[in-house]
């Protein structure tokens, strides 16, 4: 079936509709992709709460943490922790979208489906598995890896805070969660030089879409439901930042012109902030940017 939303926004972009989209998205995982899942440390997950709020999170771990056991089912051997946005939402089952990134060799790849919890880990009965081209991947390798579990604490406010907004300011990678009833959810990567995001209003963050895949899958959910979630990672402390809210993309080709390798703008409104501290198991060192960065 061919998503509406994407067909619209592929048509608005001037790229021919067809079956370019998640329509094209098999199910099924190959033996390749199911080899480099089983490498990863890191998964960047996607749902909605119960309330239909989107939320972008991680799973971290060794490598071995994420196995598929079949062609049709992704295993994390973790679940949120107490004070994430997604923790205990799989106790039902819901649609989840899934991020496996390899930030050394900028190599990535998406598995939407339906997940569920299976006593200490995350079961995942896939729906669309494909990968990503490395751009906008900056380079980050693993300092230190599997580190103890310490306890985490999470701050939720409704704006973020100034310490927050220097946090945004500064990222050259976040992650947008965004999902459509009936269709699924997903999360994709965003990257660019530090800046790239702005904080522009109170509650408002504005970043460029670049040139992509062509695919639209963001902002094909988007056409049919503004709600999204975003997530940002400290790579070297270990915290997470969580944002809920609205998106809407801004097609002025004037405002977009403004902003180098923009090819039309989103903005942001935030609903809600949760900050979780010792998030992640692993400290990261940046390496460096990617080529396609606009400057």
């Amino acid at each position: 079936m061919l998503h509406e939303g994407e067909q619209r926004v592929q048509r608005r972009a001037g790229v021919t509709a067809g079956s370019w989209g998640s329509a094209g998205v098999g199910a099924a995982i190959p033996p390749v992709a199911a080899e480099f899942l089983s490498r990863q440390r890191m998964l960047v997950i996607a749902a909605a709460d119960d309330a239909g709020a989107v939320w972008a999170s991680v799973l971290t771990g060794p490598a071995g943490f994420t196995a598929a056991p079949d062609a049709r089912t992704v295993v994390a051997g973790l679940l949120p922790r107490d004070g994430d946005p997604l923790a205990g939402r799989f106790d039902t089952e819901r649609d989840i979208g899934m991020l496996a990134i390899e930030p050394a060799s900028r190599r990535r790849m998406r598995v939407n489906g339906r997940a569920r919890r299976d006593g200490d880990r995350l079961r995942v009965h896939t729906e669309q598995v494909y990968s990503n081209c490395p751009k906008y991947i900056q380079t980050r390798t693993v300092d230190e890896d599997d580190l103890p579990v310490a306890s985490t604490t999470a701050l939720t406010s409704r704006t973020p805070t100034a310490d927050q907004v220097r946090w945004i300011s500064a990222a050259d990678t976040f992650f947008v969660a965004t999902r459509a009833a009936g269709l699924g959810t997903d999360v994709s990567h965003r990257g660019g030089n530090p800046g790239f995001v702005e904080v522009t209003g109170d509650r408002r963050l504005t970043w460029p879409d670049y040139v992509g895949n062509s695919m639209y899958m963001t902002l094909g959910n988007l056409d049919l439901d503004p709600r999204c979630g975003l997530l940002f990672v400290d790579w070297e402390r270990g915290h997470t930042l969580h944002l809920t809210g609205r998106a809407r993309v801004d097609w002025a080709p004037e405002r977009a012109a403004a902003v180098p390798g923009a090819q039309r703008l989103v903005d942001f409104d935030v609903d809600q902030v949760v900050q979780v501290t010792d998030a992640v198991r692993q400290r990261w060192s940046f390496g460096k940017y990617s080529r396609f960065n606009p400057a």
